[in-house]
């Protein structure tokens, strides 16, 4: 599948800020069933934007800039997938999978949620795959996806008892009890391409890949009951959400900060295509 993503961030800053600094993750990588057949990012200043690889391989813009008032990062590119079942290939690993049994405070974990896992661990016994099918299936079933009562800081434990939460809830929760049953489990940052023909969205998605003996790595997305396929576009992987955030930084000075996102993700040559919204 030919997927055109485009994925444009603004922020505000009122009074202007005396400086920022920025990470921005939003530039995806190719390997087996994912080729980044074009891809660029802008930004509407004139700022610094230094290119590297972070620890996990993860393609790593710094952004920096002095006073502002407004600033816009817009990337925009065609991702050629294919459907592997779920399964990761050719991928830069450059840790080994033991690394992502490691908690984080988003991961944490509730009595419950070790209750809930325990139990899904001991009907699956040896079966890995089967265990993390059924977890995400719970999830799925447990959780309501509203994007009102949780924000970027909401862990998992917190968004497991509320029962909603959007995408990056779902894999915080998937991550966590997979670590828990004693599968080391990652965040993934994306984009996702509705099967309801909705190209204009809100936020990129997020989804859990989770390491299964002899398999590797498979890819869960929790917030919509399926393992990844040629519809998702793997963007950046952490620990958690603060390690694959497609934008993460800070600013100096300045008084109140409005963010607003806006993200397509359409297939490339459908009749109807949306024109490209590069800055110039």
């Amino acid at each position: 599948m030919r997927l055109r993503i485009a994925h444009t961030t603004t922020y505000r800053y009122e009074p202007p800020a005396s400086g920022v600094i920025q990470i921005l993750r939003m530039t995806p990588g190719s390997h087996d069933g994912q080729y980044v057949a074009d891809w660029q990012i802008d930004v509407s200043t004139d700022s610094r934007l230094d290119t590297h690889e972070d620890a996990f391989g993860n393609v790593t813009h710094v952004l920096t800039h002095g006073a502002i008032s407004d600033l816009t990062i817009h990337c925009e590119g065609l991702v050629e997938t294919q459907d592997t079942g779920g399964v990761l290939r050719g991928s830069d690993e450059r840790f080994p999978p033991s690394l992502f049994l490691r908690p984080t405070p988003l991961t944490d974990l509730s009595p419950a949620m070790t209750a809930f896992v325990r139990e899904l661990r001991a009907e699956a016994g040896a079966d890995v795959l089967g265990f993390l099918h059924a977890l995400m299936a719970q999830i799925y079933e447990h959780m309501t996806f509203d994007e009102d009562p949780t924000n970027s800081a909401t862990s998992a434990s917190e968004a497991f008892a509320l029962k909603r939460g959007v995408c990056q809830d779902y894999a915080h929760i998937l991550i966590a009890c997979a670590r828990a049953g004693g599968v080391p489990a990652r965040f993934v940052s994306g984009h996702f391409l509705r099967s309801d023909g909705m190209v204009n969205q809100q936020a990129g998605h997020a989804w859990a890949e989770a390491f299964v003996p002899n398999l590797g790595w498979v890819g869960f997305d929790a917030a919509n009951g399926i393992c990844t396929t040629d519809a998702h576009a793997r963007v950046a992987i952490g620990l958690d959400y603060l390690g694959a955030a497609p934008v993460r930084g800070t600013r100096y000075g300045g008084g109140s900060e409005t963010l607003t996102v806006a993200v397509k993700v359409d297939q490339a040559g459908r009749p109807g295509q949306w024109q490209s919204q590069t800055q110039s």
